[in-house]
């Protein structure tokens, strides 16, 4: 308990970022949180961020989200720029916390301004997993600037927060390193621990295989650091890069591996769509998943140009569903790279989007009499296709005759013969 200028008491036991009074064995924090830089200018990167996002260096900024990769130092950007304009920091876990933690913080910020006068940092770790009743709780304190909120997201955040917060903060997108700027950590990380030992090509080795995540990287420099891991050199590289590889099946890696993935098939590249098909099953993705991505492309990006692909897609499915792994990816390797092989045409996805289109924008179409379940009577009837030769006859199926061509067939594979025969069929008006 301490008292203001006023001589009021108040709370101060609040849950600050980081008790810098207490006695800690140093000895048992991690590397990566030991070797946190201590002021901005330290911070890889710091030069290209403030280029990008100028507001960063104002002496009073923003509230802000902060985005990128975990391992991209989201929570240890926030913890320096408040250190910087001296503003005391407090942490709060979207995950481990609800809306009443959140007011009682929140009140305990807002005293802490009535009575001291002095503007504090909301940090908030994996915003994203607030819903929208949490984020709407921060509005009018964001919008009053009772404190400055920080919120950190591995999430693209124009898809995971709410576009009233959106609108009172700052995005700023923090990227993963690059191999120089992993070296640049790892080598600052041993100058701190007075330590030399490390071979110089084991740190660019680690460097290059952590993916730019500095937490990856340094926990890998710890476990170079462990008495006698060296002796083993090539089992200590595997265990690294064991380690180092990075899947989130519920993040933004997740969204981008199955978008290359598609893409490499669409791409007609084989290889490639094998490479991208491992790293979704080295990083535990569900293999359904995959398949019915493989079931839709069939028909998206194959379409008539080899309709057995959405045969092969559908059965891939449904053997995956009832194998499973690891046998299932065998099967999940023949379905993608005849899929990256095989000719393709969008003329069918084409065709319904367009259809789509004309509906919407043409209001309700009626359907023609003769086409009806019941027409009324004296209305020329239906003709029955299969009572003429070629069992084909020319007759109106659409509600007027300015209704325009959906589908527009490829030349390539079984859709060029159908391209040729509805030609062939519809030549003569």
């Amino acid at each position: 308990m301490s008292r203001d200028s006023q001589g009021k008491s108040m709370q101060t036991d609040l849950p600050l970022f980081e008790n810098h009074d207490a006695v800690v064995d140093t000895a048992s924090i991690p590397l990566a949180h030991r070797s946190r830089p201590e002021k901005l200018a330290d911070f890889v990167g710091w030069d290209d961020l403030v280029k990008n996002f100028p507001f960063l260096s104002q002496k009073k900024f923003p509230a802000l989200i902060l985005y990128g990769p975990p391992g991209s130092g989201k929570t240890t950007l926030a913890q320096l720029l408040a250190q910087e304009q001296k503003y005391e920091m407090y942490p709060f876990s979207a995950v481990l916390a609800g809306i009443p933690e959140l007011k009682k913080v929140i009140a305990r910020l807002l005293e802490v301004k009535t009575l001291m006068g002095k503007t504090s940092v909301l940090f908030i770790d994996e915003i994203h997993r607030f819903n929208k009743t949490q984020q709407d709780a921060l509005l009018p304190y964001v919008e009053k600037g009772d404190f400055i909120l920080i919120g950190a997201t591995t999430e693209y955040p124009k898809a995971a927060i709410n576009p009233a917060l959106l609108s009172r903060v700052q995005l700023v997108e923090l990227r993963a390193l690059a191999p120089e700027g992993v070296e640049i950590l790892l080598r600052k990380a041993l100058e701190r621990s007075n330590t030399t030992t490390i071979p110089e090509d084991l740190i660019r080795f680690i460097a290059a295989v952590t993916g730019g995540d500095a937490r990856r990287a340094l926990n890998s420099l710890e476990l170079c650091l462990q008495e006698g891991a060296l002796q083993n050199f090539e089992a200590l590289k595997k265990t690294i890069l064991e380690n180092a590889r990075r899947y989130d099946k519920g993040g933004v890696r997740h969204y981008d591996v199955i978008s290359a993935f598609i893409k490499s098939m669409r791409g007609s590249d084989p290889d490639a769509a094998v490479l991208w098909l491992a790293v979704m099953i080295d990083g535990g993705e569900d293999p359904a998943f995959i398949a019915r991505r493989m079931v839709i492309f069939a028909s998206e990006d194959v379409g008539n140009a080899d309709p057995s692909a959405l045969s092969l897609a559908t059965a891939a499915l449904t053997s995956v569903e009832k194998i499973g792994l690891p046998e299932a990816r065998i099967i999940l390797a023949q379905a993608a790279t005849y899929l990256a092989s095989t000719v393709k045409s969008n003329a069918s996805y084409m065709s319904i989007n367009a259809a789509l289109e004309f509906v919407r924008e043409e209001g309700t179409q009626e359907v023609p009499e003769h086409l009806k379940n019941y027409p009324r009577p004296g209305t020329p009837p239906y003709q029955y296709p299969h009572s003429f030769k070629g069992h084909f006859i020319k007759q109106q199926y659409t509600p007027g005759p300015k209704t325009p061509r959906f589908y527009n067939p490829s030349e390539e594979g079984r859709e060029k013969f159908l391209k040729e025969r509805l030609e062939q069929l519809w030549k003569k008006s």
